[in-house]
C-alpha cells in the first residue's frame, strides 16, 4: 500500500466571497498534493469553511440574513473557487456539519478529561475581526487614542463567564516543539512564535462564549458555545473521519502539513498543538506560513476597491495560467505582488513563447516531416545525450525545490530545461537537416519528443489541464504521467512499437491579451 500523505489548507472564513489570497493558498496546496500523488503517495487534501464565530454572526445580521442561510451561500462560493481553479480536494468540510460538531465535542471532552478546562470569568481585549484575544502589551495605538491589535484591527473590552484552557501548562512543550527543525517554516515565522512563547507568561486561553449562540455547543455546559478557533482547528481532524479512530483517521493523522497564511501562525503553532497534546493526540508534522499577495504592491481591501476575484481572473486568463503565475512569480513564504500586466507578461514569455512554442514546433515537425511516426531506436549524438542530461538534472532540481516548498525556484529550474531545449533546436536546425540528413533530423526530433514529454510531466502538477491536453496529443497513456514514468527510458520505443503517432498538433498555451480595461 502506498505511503499516506495528508495536508490541509487553512479553513476559510466565509464572511465574504473568496479573494486572491484564498486562491493562492488553495493552488499551492493542490500543487503539493499533485506532486505527492505523482511520487506515488496516497494523498488526502482537506479544505473547507469555518462558519462559526461572532464575526460571521454579525456579518449575517448586518445583511438582514439568517446566519446559516448566509453561511450556505458563502461556503458555496468557496466550493466554486475550488472547482474553477482545479483544486482536487479529498474532502471539503463545513464547521456547521453534524460530523464536525461531534468531532469538536469529542476533542473538548478529551481536554476536559485531561483536567485542562476550568470555568472562570473573562475580562480582556478581543478583536472580532481576528476572532482573537490580545494582552495589553500586544496592543498598538490607533487614531484618537484607540487601541488596535498587532494586526491593526479594532479591539473591544469583553467581560463574560468562560471556560478556560490551561495553555500555560504547555509552554515548555510548545517551545520544544517549535524549536524542532522543520516543524514551523519559514524561519521568520518560527522566530516570531518562539519570541512570543519565551518572552511572555503564557496566559490560559478563554475557549467558550456566552454572549452569542452561533457555534458548537459546549458539552454539559448550557449557554456556552466553543471559541471559534477550537472549532475551526478541529476541522483538520474531521476531514479524515474523527472522532472515529480507525480507518482514515488512524492512517492519516498526524497531518504531514498544515498550509496557512502568516497571520494565523500563532493559532496553529501554539494553540492547536496544545489542544492536541491535552487530548492525547500527536501534533502535526509541519506547518508552513506563507506570505500575502499584494495588488500592484498595495494591500487589498474593500474600502480601496482593489480586491480581486480569483474566479474572474481565472476566467480572464485561464486557470492553468493563473496557477502557474502565482507559484512562479512569488517566492513562497514571502509577500509578493501581482497585476494583470505581470500575469500576461510572464505567461506569454514562459508558457506560450518558450514551452508552448517548443512543444508545438516539435510535434508539428514530426507530423509534417515524419508523417507523425515515432521511433525510439535511432542513434544519438553527444549533443543529444548532453541535452537529456541537462533536462534530467534540472527536473531533479525542480522536484527538490518543490519538496522544500520553494515553488518559484523549482519553476526556474524547469525553465532552464526549457531554454536548453530551445537552444538545442536552434543549434541542430532540424528543418535544414530534412534534405541533407533526414536520419539525423529524425534523431533530433525524437530527442526533442523525449524532452517535451519529460518537461510536461514535471510541470503537470502546476498546469494539469494544459499538460494533459498536450500528453493526449502525444499518445501518452493516462497511467504513464506520474514521476515514476520519468525513469522509463524505453517509453518511446514501446509507444512506437504499439503504433503511436503524432497527429496535427494543437497549441495548448495561447498567447494572452490584457483585458480592455486593464490595457486602458
Amino acid at each position: 500500500m502506498p505511503d499516506p500523505y495528508y495536508l490541509t489548507t487553512a479553513i476559510n472564513y466565509p464572511n465574504g466571497k473568496p479573494h486572491i489570497g484564498h486562491a493562492y493558498e488553495a493552488i499551492a496546496a493542490d500543487v503539493i498534493a499533485r506532486v505527492k500523488k505523482a511520487q506515488g503517495f496516497d494523498v488526502r487534501l482537506v479544505t473547507g469553511t469555518d462558519e462559526h464565530g461572532l464575526k460571521m454572526d454579525k456579518t449575517a445580521r448586518a445583511a438582514g440574513r439568517d446566519t446559516l442561510e448566509f453561511a450556505d451561500e458563502m461556503s458555496g462560493y468557496f466550493r466554486q473557487m475550488c472547482a474553477t481553479l482545479g483544486i482536487g480536494y479529498s474532502a471539503f468540510r463545513r464547521t456547521t456539519e453534524a460530523q464536525h460538531h461531534a468531532a469538536s465535542q469529542a476533542l473538548w471532552q478529551a481536554m476536559a478529561d485531561a483536567g485542562d478546562l476550568y470555568l472562570d470569568r473573562y475580562e480582556g481585549w478581543y478583536s472580532v475581526r481576528d476572532e482573537a484575544f490580545y494582552g495589553e502589551g500586544e496592543l498598538v495605538d490607533g487614531e484618537g487614542g484607540t487601541k488596535l491589535s498587532p494586526q491593526g484591527t479594532p479591539v473591544e473590552w469583553q467581560v463574560e463567564e468562560s471556560w478556560f484552557f490551561r495553555l500555560s501548562k504547555y509552554r515548555d512543550y510548545l517551545i520544544e516543539l517549535n524549536e524542532t527543525p522543520g516543524f514551523l517554516e519559514p524561519e521568520s515565522r518560527r522566530n516570531e512564535v518562539l519570541a512570543f512563547l519565551k518572552g511572555n507568561d503564557l496566559r490560559d486561553l478563554s475557549v467558550s462564549r456566552t454572549s452569542f449562540d452561533w457555534g458548537v455547543p459546549v458539552p454539559g455546559s448550557p449557554g456556552h458555545v466553543m471559541y471559534v478557533w477550537v472549532d475551526a482547528l478541529t476541522t483538520y481532524l474531521t476531514g479524515i473521519g474523527f472522532p472515529e479512530q480507525e480507518g482514515e483517521f488512524d492512517r492519516f493523522w498526524p497531518a504531514d502539513l498544515h498550509l496557512i497564511g502568516k497571520d494565523i501562525v500563532r493559532f496553529h503553532a501554539v494553540y492547536w498543538p496544545a489542544f492536541l497534546k491535552s487530548a492525547g493526540l500527536p501534533a502535526p508534522k509541519a506547518i508552513f506560513g506563507h506570505g500575502f499577495l499584494l495588488h500592484r504592491g498595495e494591500k487589498m481591501s474593500k474600502s480601496t476597491g482593489n480586491v480581486v476575484d480569483p474566479i474572474e481572473l481565472a476566467e480572464r486568463y485561464g486557470t492553468d495560467q493563473l496557477r502557474y503565475f502565482l507559484l512562479a512569480e512569488v517566492p513562497f513564504g514571502k509577500d509578493g505582488s501581482f497585476s494583470d500586466e505581470a500575469i500576461v507578461t510572464r505567461c506569454n514569455a514562459e508558457l506560450a513563447n518558450s514551452f508552448g512554442n517548443l512543444a508545438q514546433r516539435v510535434l508539428s515537425m514530426v507530423f509534417k516531416n515524419l508523417e507523425g511516426r515515432l521511433t525510439g531506436d535511432l542513434p544519438l549524438s553527444p549533443a543529444d545525450a548532453e541535452l537529456s542530461a541537462v533536462v534530467a538534472g534540472e527536473l531533479a532540481t525542480m522536484q527538490e525545490r518543490f519538496h522544500a516548498l520553494a515553488f518559484s525556484e523549482g519553476i526556474e529550474a524547469w525553465m532552464r530545461a526549457v531554454f536548453a531545449c530551445n537552444a538545442y533546436v536552434d543549434d541542430q536546425a532540424p528543418w535544414a537537416l530534412r534534405k541533407t540528413d533526414p536520419d539525423r533530423m529524425a534523431a533530433v526530433l525524437m530527442t526533442l519528443v523525449r524532452q517535451v514529454r519529460d518537461l510536461a510531466i514535471a510541470i503537470r502538477p502546476v498546469v494539469p489541464g494544459s499538460v494533459d491536453s498536450l500528453l493526449d496529443q502525444m499518445g501518452i497513456a493516462v497511467d504513464a504521467r506520474d514521476f515514476a514514468a520519468l525513469q522509463d527510458k524505453d517509453w518511446l520505443s514501446k509507444l512506437a512499437s504499439n503504433g503511436g503517432r503524432i497527429e496535427q498538433p494543437v497549441g495548448v498555451f495561447p498567447r494572452l491579451e490584457l483585458a480592455a480595461e486593464e490595457a486602458a
